[in-house]
């Protein structure tokens, strides 16, 4: 059989036109939408998927926004003794009295002392029945410090009380204070990680883009300050601030103490992604176009491992809380009237006022949601983040 022959049997299997990758015709909605997607919007598309993920970040999101309306939100204010109800045990929320519906409400407590143990007791009396109001005026406030304030989201009833967490030794609500705790415990880890990110990257963007000295000097420094013991060393800074400092000043020292210590970890990372971004030939290109080092590292490097900075910078803030609460336990960290998880939890250090008053240590608990939904977040970000992952 001849070749014209052959051809002329096979045309059915040959398309004569050129293949364009990009046919609109040749793609679906979808594999136009997933082809023509930023880097930005295919990592997002990934962490979707990560449903833990995605839920701790929203826990982490409604936390953050809460520590805008702290006084607002919390049902007596900071400072508010309840001389008559010390070491008062969390009174539970009801709904319903003898099969009807009444609405939120707190049982009235009667007081009396264990003469044998000289313990406080209250017993609930179903006689009295506080119900909850909202939207309501309570203990007056500084809204932020700038004006005068006395509305809460909810309140207890007139003459009676809400202690959902009880009280501590001066009757002070201990779920109000973990509110107000949480704006410092919070915004300490975004500040510190700001300075930790600050020295990270340039530091470690120095020692990876130029190498030689620099990159000697930079290392011995890491190795020196890795070398030390973390805890003791923040102790040793924490007790050198002065004892007549103001609070504010110590809220300060205490977060650049913390960005000083943490910086080693990314600084390393971005040496690392430096060293093999630097011989690529878009910055070579930007070199011999007379871009200078900051511009190149600024604009060209950096932009190309973003997403593994925002990685590591979601899972070293958890740190920093862990070491403010920590020092302010061990009593070297803030102090009052600053009130933060770990501040609260200082008053926990006895043993055995934790086994006769366990509801002081239930501030340990925000600290640990904080941390799980931190990692859980972090890790979903690293995930989708990694080019190689589907």
């Amino acid at each position: 059989m001849s070749r014209e022959t052959q051809n002329a049997n096979n045309d059915h299997f040959v398309d004569t036109q050129p293949f364009d990758p990009w046919d609109k015709e040749e793609l679906t909605p979808e594999q136009e939408k997933y082809f023509l997607a930023s880097q930005w919007k295919l990592i997002w598309w990934r962490l979707k998927r990560h449903r833990l993920a995605v839920v701790s970040g929203l826990i982490l999101l409604v936390m953050y926004v809460s520590i805008l309306f702290v006084e607002f939100l919390s049902p007596y204010a900071q400072e508010t003794r309840n001389s008559d109800f010390i070491h008062h045990p969390p009174q539970s929320i009801h709904l319903f009295h003898d099969g009807s519906f009444i609405g939120p409400f707190t049982y009235g407590t009667d007081f009396s002392v264990d003469m044998e143990t000289l313990k406080p007791t209250y017993i609930d009396d179903p006689q009295k029945i506080d119900r909850l109001r909202f939207f309501c005026s309570g203990d007056p406030y500084r809204f932020w410090g700038l004006f005068e304030a006395s509305l809460h989201l909810v309140c207890p009833a007139e003459g009676g009380t809400m202690f959902v967490f009880g009280t501590d030794r001066l009757g002070r609500d201990v779920l109000s204070r973990m509110i107000y705790g949480a704006r410092i415990s919070l915004t300490i880890g975004l500040m510190g990680i700001a300075v930790s990110f600050v020295l990270g990257v340039l530091i470690g963007g120095a020692a990876g883009y130029f190498g030689g000295w620099v990159d000697s000097v930079a290392q011995r420094l890491i190795e020196v300050i890795r070398s030390l013991p973390e805890i003791p060393l923040w102790m040793a800074l924490s007790a050198a601030l002065p004892v007549t400092w103001s609070p504010i000043l110590i809220y300060f020292g205490i977060t650049i103490i913390l960005g000083l210590i943490d910086w080693t970890g990314l600084a390393r990372a971005v040496r690392s992604k430096l060293l093999a971004l630097r011989e690529e030939d878009y910055a070579l290109a930007a070199r011999l176009m007379g871009a200078k080092p900051k511009r190149i590292i600024a604009r060209h490097l950096l932009p190309n491992f973003a997403s593994h900075l925002i990685a590591s910078v979601t899972l070293s803030i958890p740190n920093m809380i862990l070491g403010e609460t920590a020092l302010s336990f061990l009593g070297l960290g803030l102090r009052a009237p600053i009130t933060s998880w770990g501040v609260l939890l200082n008053e926990a250090q006895n043993i055995n006022a934790v086994a006769v008053y366990p509801w002081l240590m239930i501030p340990v608990v925000p600290v640990i949601i904080v941390v799980l939904a931190f990692n859980f977040l972090g890790d979903g970000l690293r995930d989708a983040a990694d080019p190689y992952k589907n």
